[in-house]
């Protein structure tokens, strides 16, 4: 079995202290994507030990994005940056292989930032959001087993966010943001693992904001994703997303997605 986590952690270092560690432990992931990591190399190893191999792009804007792939397999290839996008912390790639298949795994961390309908910050989302698809659809292309983990900031449909009458106008819930995730998962072929193993409900959703009762009340929004090639969507034993058990044990805004695949 092969097991991939995601988390926007909002800062690796304020999530070790709210106890990220025990949640690392007791799920003990194979390769773990983490986004917003706002901190160096140094203090990323610190947060994991010796025991993985860290691919990290951190942000040329100091405290900001930084994404990165952790994994206790030896990955062997890694790429860093998206195009123009290269160094802003949002993109990051590594190859595995996998025991008795020849193809590849390729497993990239994202995080997509929050956008503001009708601004340049939108305009800036929706370009990096083209540059994603079609660098999906060019490492899909030679046969490999692609899975894209991150920090979307989209929600897809109604049932992905509790409140979704009240942001039809707002940014994470824009019809061409949505659109976007439309294309992926039909004319691509791509597969959202969470939906696909727990059905047309309500949620899981994966973000509630920290004021108000939102977590209490659970007015969430899913917008961090396992997406997959079709093939390896058809490995998959299960998906989960880790909601913590009351508001004061939540290490981030954004709760853990994991998923198991039969290797």
């Amino acid at each position: 079995m092969l097991r991939v986590a995601t988390v926007n952690v909002n800062g690796i270092r304020a999530a070790r202290r709210r106890g990220m560690d025990a949640w690392l432990e007791a799920r003990r992931p194979d390769i773990l994507c983490v986004q917003e990591v706002r901190a160096d190399d140094t203090i990323l190893a610190d947060a994991v030990g010796p025991d993985w191999h860290i691919l990290h792009e951190a942000s040329t804007a100091k405290g900001r994005a930084g994404v990165a792939v952790l994994s206790r397999l030896a990955p062997v290839d890694v790429r860093a940056g998206l195009g123009d996008f290269t160094g802003t912390g949002r993109w990051v790639e590594a190859d595995f292989s996998l025991a008795g298949d020849p193809g590849l795994l390729t497993v990239v961390s994202v995080y997509v930032h929050t956008g503001e309908a009708d601004t340049p910050l939108q305009d800036e989302k929706y370009r990096f959001l083209a540059a994603i698809r079609e660098r999906m659809a060019k490492l899909a292309a030679d046969g490999r087993h692609v899975l894209v983990c991150g920090d979307f900031n989209i929600c897809h449909r109604e049932i992905d966010l509790k409140n979704w009458k009240g942001n039809l106008k707002k940014a994470g819930f824009l019809p061409p943001e949505r659109a976007w995730l439309d294309q992926l998962f039909t004319e691509d072929g791509f597969v959202d693992l969470v939906r696909r193993f727990s059905g047309e409900r309500p949620g899981p959703y994966t973000w509630w904001s920290w004021r108000g009762r939102a977590f209490d009340t659970d007015a969430g929004w899913r917008i961090d994703y396992l997406i997959s090639s079709g093939q390896l969507a058809d490995r998959l034993l299960t998906t989960a997303v880790d909601r913590a058990p009351s508001y004061d044990q939540r290490w981030s805004d954004h709760a853990p997605v994991y998923a198991d695949f039969g290797v």
